[in-house]
């Protein structure tokens, strides 16, 4: 692509938003101009990913201050709004740290506000590129290997799921544009199929090779020894490096500890929360049943079935062989903890 991808940007007067809902199929753009809007277009999944959520809620202090001078709102009110974008999705570090820096600067104008969220958005680009170089380094000096790697990834954590650029996609595409890419395992990721609708469509843009697999085939395809790492992005990260990420992503760090391949995260240091000692503490969200009860509008399963939908799970830090952020890598599960080390 001759620009990079952005699925979240400032449009003059309202936040412009790619439709996540709507790909791969069609690429629409979803312009939200008041909270309630916002507000619904976190939770739907319209805009998702830590680092994107992030970027929406910091243009969303925005959008509220905007919003509060066209209806007159004072400013408990628009206090109140805020605190609703920053509590749209509970699991995600991202957003309440993202809508808390922009808060502070309220009371100097929307000018101000608008800079601190352009800020936001800027510094996570530059997260992940750099993080995007020290994964692909570290990686590449720990395989040795003389050719391309192959590389299994969960969910989508391209440019789709952050400010720009990507995550654990961002180290991928380092990889390929070094020419040390083969090929990469989409999981298709249930129950909404970001990584067959998302992470697919991002590789295909960008002429990745790529393969889509069902979840449940994914620790079957690192035991068979087809996959030489797995890279994976996170929701927030605790203390000890226990990870919260896409439902799923336990299982993919189980069989790589069992095959011997690295298990890695990548995620900006704003997805590292230092006041969540562990894993144990993270707060998972809890879809609505019909997610995995229905499929396409039309239920699948027996009327008196209940659903359980967690959309998170945690790896515990002694499954993540290497955290990788803007500064540099932990080697986790070797005891390099980001309570020792990002503080």
């Amino acid at each position: 692509m001759t620009r990079e991808l952005r699925a979240v940007e400032w449009a003059g007067d309202a936040l412009a938003l790619i439709d996540q809902t709507a790909l791969p199929h069609r690429k629409e753009v979803l312009r939200v101009a008041d909270v309630d809007a916002l507000v619904d277009a976190i939770r739907r999944l319209v805009v998702r990913g830590a680092p994107a959520i992030g970027a929406a809620g910091a243009y969303g202090v925005a959008i509220a201050l905007l919003q509060g001078e066209r209806e007159r709102w004072d400013r408990t009110r628009i206090r109140a709004e805020v605190a609703r974008i920053r509590a749209a999705r509970p699991t995600a570090v991202n957003l309440a740290v993202s809508v808390d820096r922009v808060l502070a600067r309220l009371d100097e104008g929307v000018t101000a506000v608008l800079a601190e969220a352009v800020a936001v958005q800027r510094e996570d680009v530059e997260a992940n590129h750099a993080l995007g170089s020290y994964g692909a380094d570290w990686l590449l000096k720990r395989l040795d290997t003389d050719r391309p790697l192959r590389v299994l990834t969960h969910c989508n954590t391209g440019a789709l799921a952050t400010a720009g650029w990507g995550t654990a996609l961002g180290v991928i595409r380092e990889l390929h544009a070094r020419g040390q890419l083969e090929t990469v395992y989409a999981d298709e990721t249930r129950p909404l199929l970001q990584g067959s609708r998302l992470t697919a469509w991002e590789l295909a843009e960008e002429g990745i090779a790529h393969y889509v697999q069902a979840d449940g085939a994914a620790a079957g395809t690192i035991l068979r020894g087809e996959v030489d790492a797995a890279v994976v992005g996170a929701d927030r990260i605790a203390a000890n490096g226990d990870t919260a990420n896409k439902v799923g992503t336990v299982g993919i760090a189980l069989a790589c500890a069992h095959a011997g391949i690295p298990f890695i995260v990548a995620a900006p240091t704003t997805t590292v929360d230092l006041a969540t000692a562990s894993g144990e503490d993270i707060a998972i969200e809890l879809r609505g049943e019909e997610e995995v009860l229905e499929w396409g509008g039309i239920r699948t399963a027996p009327v008196g079935s209940r659903g359980h939908n967690p959309a998170f799970d945690v790896t515990p830090g002694s499954l993540v062989t290497a955290l990788v952020t803007e500064r540099g890598v932990l080697e986790v599960a070797s005891g390099e903890l980001p309570r020792d080390h990002l503080a």
